[in-house]
């Protein structure tokens, strides 16, 4: 179990300590130390030490601790509770919240007829562009998908097979969705013969969006005849005749929304209610006849009209209504109207977004976009209020494939005949085609290579390919060979991203370098880049995650403007970290380092809001949080050796602090004036005997003390509204603390059994 989990963390373990101590698990004391001494006589060194290591990574993870009998059914009640939601926050996805879907979703819903067993059912959605296909496909895959035992919603994917090994990159895809596996399969026979072994036994929900003449089921999936009889499958394709192929395929087409609720929708939009004011009904009514039906039209040009003066709004019909009928793309030429509107900023991000960023974390690009002065702060308020984006509760981007497609064909129209003349190049075999050839123009400024899945021949990129981009300001290369002195090119270059790259360069331009991503790269202490990074006076962000082959942590002092830096699980780095100069800094991140101690000079880390520290099980110091005036989330879950900390009065705006397995911790000073923390976390802290008095800490929601074993009192927590405790046992008076509670008239939530602790995993 423990082995699994270690090869993809993504997996959940949730452990219930049943009649046992969770320390004495971590630390295989008490029964755990003489059984092993037992096994040992029984077992090679190397056997038992994988034991003593996976009972110490369980014993350290959050779960349930049951000591008594009686009360077991709460703890079963809990258990179901967390798996249900861990559950749900993992397949569940994000969708829009269309007018008039709920009719939709049950015709859909009888087309697979889940009453049926032993036999497996297609449904195909089809129709023109911007009828609410994905948003539907998505719909159904929530209400549904808790039925089946594995589940995959794969998109994107006409736009995967028409590059090389597109179908295999698909197939990854499904085997890691269903498998939760990250081992990859080469080819398109050894992907079909993997989900005939491990695919086709489990009863399965396969939703796959916007396919087209290139997909073929038996290529990607293999035999439906293979696949348990209790599977479903649903396909979505503006084409219907993409779903002709697929055997005894249910077809199901949406339809354009009738005038009531398209109406509806178009008012939501632009002006923020279900119908029109009576003085605007009519041009609202040609707005929607113009519209045809179409939920993305229909979004797209009512959030562009929001707020905007009657004349603006004459305009763009009359510019809606001149397009020809004989267009051949109406829902772009629609579209286009909200993208005419754009300022150059607003364009270049929006642009950026629909060639490289759909699906990927707003952080780095948004520290490039800065230094380029595209304003992005605003540029994004802006695409986001005109639906031609969305950022999800991941901090992703995202965008309907529509408007993507919209972004794109802006690009390739810069030079419809020359590919690698346009701005933007995001298809990795132009990208390595135009390498190859030394094709490169001064109007590229993206450049996307993704050669993970490639033969290793592919792999390989040198310096001289990209002598010929010298506007270049944002390079992406996943799983390549990138080799040779980079030092005397791309003198643009803004954003550097080498990740899982098994070479890096000797050297690199850092004269403009903002971002520098080198997560899982080979990059060593020995780098002869480093010295060079040191004098990158524009560098904000660096990225070194999971590169295992870091020992120490890089001499960084000298970047005075950087905003983020992360080291998490650079597992081999270790030694003290003396943080200085960093008065922009608003991110640290090294967690599951060999760090040993922490210092931050007076007034050194002014703008950090957040320092995460969790599973540094050698650190013993850190000094100089006083002033971290800024901070929100301070992170210190298993930072075992820890014996103190410093005074924590001075963090005003500290909302989250987590102290959770951190034994040898005995006091928490200044906790008292912390008057925004809303979570406070202190599973197993076995030493703490005391904490000041939580009557000023309004704003606290979460107080968790399981494990507190020492600690006998918890003064102020009478005065709070509305407070959830995870732990308590009744040496901690709890009846005298609710009646007060009820006295003050305040809502006391508590997790509480005797002699039994509860506590929630976050």
């Amino acid at each position: 179990m423990v082995e699994c989990w270690k090869q993809d963390e993504r997996h959940l373990i949730l452990p219930i300590f049943y009649f046992v101590d969770p320390r004495d698990v971590r630390n295989q004391q008490g029964p755990y130390q003489q059984a092993f001494e037992q096994h040992s006589h029984k077992h090679s060194s190397e056997v038992v030490n994988e034991w003593k290591e996976a009972l110490q990574i369980a014993g350290e993870m959050k779960g349930w601790h049951v000591i008594e009998s009686h009360g077991q059914g709460a703890i079963i009640g809990e258990v179901l509770s967390n798996v249900e939601s861990h559950l749900r926050s993992m397949y569940t996805l994000v969708t829009d919240e269309l007018v008039g879907i709920d009719t939709h979703v049950g015709e859909v819903m009888k087309l697979l007829n889940l009453g049926l067993s032993n036999e497996k059912v297609i449904v195909g959605i089809h129709g023109m562009g911007g009828l609410g296909k994905t948003t539907l496909s998505k719909a159904v895959y929530n209400k549904i998908f808790a039925q089946f035992d594995r589940c995959c919603y794969l998109e994107d994917v006409r736009e995967a097979l028409v590059v090389s090994n597109g179908a295999v990159s698909l197939q990854n895809k499904i085997l890691s969705a269903v498998l939760k596996d990250d081992r990859q399969v080469k080819s398109v026979s050894e992907g079909i013969n993997m989900i005939k072994q491990r695919v086709c036994k489990h009863k399965v929900l396969v939703v796959v969006d916007d396919i087209d003449d290139n997909f073929e089921f038996d290529k990607i999936l293999g035999k439906p005849d293979d696949f348990s009889g209790d599977s479903r499958f649903i396909f979505t394709t503006r084409n219907k005749r993409a779903l002709e192929f697929l055997p005894e395929c249910k077809f199901y087409e949406p339809g354009e929304l009738s005038y009531h609720l398209s109406l509806q929708l178009f008012s939501k939009h632009a002006f923020g209610m279900d119908s029109p004011p009576e003085e605007d009904a009519r041009i609202s009514d040609d707005f929607v006849k113009v519209a045809t039906g179409l939920p993305l039209a229909l979004k797209v040009i009512g959030s562009l009209l929001f707020r905007r003066e009657r004349k603006f709004w004459k305009e763009k019909l009359i510019e809606l209504q001149n397009i020809p009928s004989t267009t051949e793309n109406k829902l772009h030429e629609r579209l286009k109207i909200s993208c005419n509107e754009l300022t150059h900023n607003e364009m270049q991000i929006f642009l950026d977004i629909a060639s490289h960023f759909t699906g990927s974390p707003k952080d780095l690009p948004y520290y490039m976009w800065s230094g380029c002065d595209f304003y992005p702060e605003s540029s994004i308020t802006t695409l986001i209020n005109r639906s031609l984006i969305k950022v999800d509760k991941r901090n992703q981007f995202w965008m309907h494939d529509h408007i993507k497609d919209l972004g794109r064909a802006i690009i390739k129209m810069e030079d419809v005949e020359h590919p690698y003349n346009c701005s933007r190049i995001w298809s990795t075999d132009d990208a390595l085609n135009m390498l190859r050839n030394g094709e490169g123009s001064e109007r590229v400024e993206v450049l996307r290579i993704n050669v993970r899945f490639r033969d290793d021949h592919e792999k390989l990129l040198n310096n001289k390919g990209f002598k010929n981009l010298p506007r270049l300001r944002y390079l992406e290369v996943h799983g390549g060979d990138v080799k040779g002195d980079f030092s005397h090119v791309l003198p643009n270059l803004c954003c550097l991203r080498l990740r899982r790259c098994g070479s890096i360069p000797t050297d690199i331009n850092t004269k403009k370098l903002i971002v520098l991503d080198l997560e899982r790269s080979s990059v060593k202490d020995n780098w002869k880049c480093w010295s060079r990074i040191q004098a990158a006076g524009k560098l904000k962000a660096i990225n070194l995650f999971k590169c295992s082959k870091l020992t120490r942590t890089p001499d960084l002092s000298m970047c005075a403007s950087l905003e983020l830096i992360n080291f998490e699980l650079c597992k081999e780095m270790e030694g003290g970290l003396h943080i200085r100069n960093f008065k922009n800094l608003k991110t640290l991140r090294l967690s599951s380092t060999k760090i040993t101690e922490l210092i931050v000079p007076g007034g050194g880390l002014n703008n950090l809001e957040e320092l995460n520290l969790e599973e540094c099980t050698g650190l013993v110091e850190v000094k100089g949080m006083e002033g971290l005036e800024s901070l929100t989330q301070l992170r210190l879950f298993g930072c075992c050796l820890i014996t103190e900390m410093p005074d924590l009065s001075g963090l005003n705006n500290l909302e989250i602090l987590d102290l959770s397995y951190c034994e040898g911790l005995t006091e928490v000073k200044g906790v008292e004036g912390l008057g925004s923390l809303t979570m406070l976390f202190m599973f197993d802290c076995s030493s703490v005997k005391k904490l000041g008095n939580l009557s000023g800490l309004r704003k606290l929601k979460e107080l968790q003390i399981e494990g507190c074993t020492k600690l006998t009192k918890v003064s102020g927590i009478e005065e709070l509204d509305g407070l959830l405790i995870l732990g308590m046992d009744k040496r901690m008076r709890l009846k005298h603390w609710v009646k007060s509670a009820a006295r003050y008239g305040k809502g006391l939530a508590a997790r509480f059994m005797p002699t039994m602790g509860i506590f929630s995993s976050w």
